[in-house]
């Protein structure tokens, strides 16, 4: 073996292709065949969008598993561990079976240099087709037609919300990133757009393909019933379905999209009704406007695009805090600072700036610069890293305050590290 230890293997991953990103299926679908040359077995639900990608998995994993099915889950990307990116009926895979796996890819390789991202999907491809779960769950990591999951064929294809978010690769309207997203569509296989208006690129796409595109607001859709909700779908209704156990009202929109995935793969894999609703309230999804008690109350949300901020912004207001709000922030290089900020500024009463470990990083000065046009009044501290911000935060904040940390998934991360050693309790 290569390596030993999980560390050893993802170090030297990173370093293997001379480009972090390079989108494409020709390397990783040459070395799939050496892999696993054989058709893959069990349903796949392939998720792509902007965001919504990880509630959806997340309540899609739980609902399977209540049922009593054996699941198989691949997200990305990882807040405190990376074998959080690959779970087996909810558990994390160990690091001896993950490295087993990076020696199978390795070998498979022979000459072919592969991304990081590239190398983990083939491993974590491998260990499910060995598992053989009843059912895997895939997100794109970016984009849809040219990402690595994008190697399988899904039974399901579901494309949540999308929003202007990696133009560097993926364009710069909504129409050219949703023909990308819909990349993940298959001929004569169901669809399923979990957003109100869906882009042309995804009805032409459905259309070209045969696909039976499923439209949230218009073959299927959620009412309030109050404290219950109720899903109506093609030729079926549930009826006093408890709340998503993942928090803000939108959750609502992506449990609907998740429903309807269910109930298409439903003559393959049956889901009964109690499960559904018990499979909802058990979800778990850490960073997505999680939120830790206390004195001071965190709120921790990896929203990274003006979109996920707007939701944020949304589920700030309903949170009610009822001091001041804090907002630890940091961001990547390739994101807007101002898009991300934007919809919070009014809510917050004081932002503290922090560069976080990640090597993509924005640096603290450039930050500043992208927010200083947003008004005189933001209330500015520039902290040099994030763990800097957030102890600045947390120094000035008084009973009752919150703080909001958000931007990134490093951003998050840090924020879930700090608290949980000052004590904080996760939920």
């Amino acid at each position: 073996m290569r390596f030993d230890d999980l560390q050893s293997w993802l170090h030297w991953q990173e370093t293997l292709h001379p480009k972090t990103i390079e989108l494409g299926l020709e390397r990783i679908a040459a070395v799939w065949s050496r892999l696993q040359p054989d058709p893959v077995a069990f349903p796949i639900i392939t998720i792509a969008g902007t965001n919504g990608k990880g509630s959806c998995a997340a309540m899609l994993e739980s609902i399977y598993r209540t049922a009593g099915y054996r699941t198989a889950c691949y997200t990305s990307p990882h807040l405190l561990r990376y074998n959080e990116r690959i779970r087996l009926d909810e558990q994390e895979i160990r690091d001896a079976a993950l490295c087993a796996a990076f020696e199978r890819v390795d070998r498979a390789r022979g000459v072919l240099t592969l991304t990081y991202f590239e190398f983990g999907t083939l491993a974590a491809l491998d260990l499910f087709v060995r598992a053989q779960p009843d059912v895997a769950i895939l997100e794109v990591g970016l984009g849809g037609r040219l990402d690595a999951v994008n190697i399988l064929d899904p039974d399901v294809a579901v494309v949540t919300t999308i929003g202007l978010d990696h133009i560097a690769w993926l364009g710069d309207t909504l129409d050219r990133i949703a023909a990308e997203k819909a990349g993940i569509f298959r001929p004569h296989r169901p669809a399923i757009a979990g957003h109100r208006v869906p882009s042309e690129a995804l009805v032409e796409r459905s259309e070209t393909l045969g696909c039976d595109l499923f439209v949230l607001g218009r073959d299927f859709d959620w009412e309030d019933e109050d404290p219950t909700w109720r899903w109506s779908g093609p030729g079926s209704m549930q009826t006093g379905l408890p709340a998503p156990a993942l928090h803000g009202i939108f959750q609502r929109d992506n449990a609907a999209t998740v429903l309807m995935t269910v109930a298409c793969l439903n003559p393959r894999l049956p889901v009964a009704i109690p499960h559904l609703g018990r499979g909802l309230q058990r979800a778990r999804l850490p960073g997505r406007f999680q939120i830790v008690p206390g004195a001071v109350t965190w709120l921790l949300d990896v929203a990274h695009n003006a979109q996920a901020a707007a939701t944020s912004a949304i589920n700030l207001r309903a949170f009610g805090c009822p001091g001041c709000v804090h907002a630890v922030f940091g961001v990547l290089q390739d994101k807007n600072p101002r898009a991300i900020a934007e919809p919070l500024v009014g809510q917050v009463d004081a932002w503290y700036l922090g560069q976080s470990a990640n090597p993509r990083a924005l640096p603290v000065a450039d930050l500043r610069v992208g927010l200083e046009d947003l008004g005189a009044d933001l209330n500015l501290h520039a902290c040099g890293d994030i763990t800097e911000a957030l102890r600045t935060a947390a120094g000035k904040a008084r009973i009752g305050d919150c703080i909001l940390a958000f931007g990134s998934f490093s951003t998050v991360e840090a924020a879930l590290r700090y608290t949980h050693s000052a004590g904080g309790i996760l939920i």
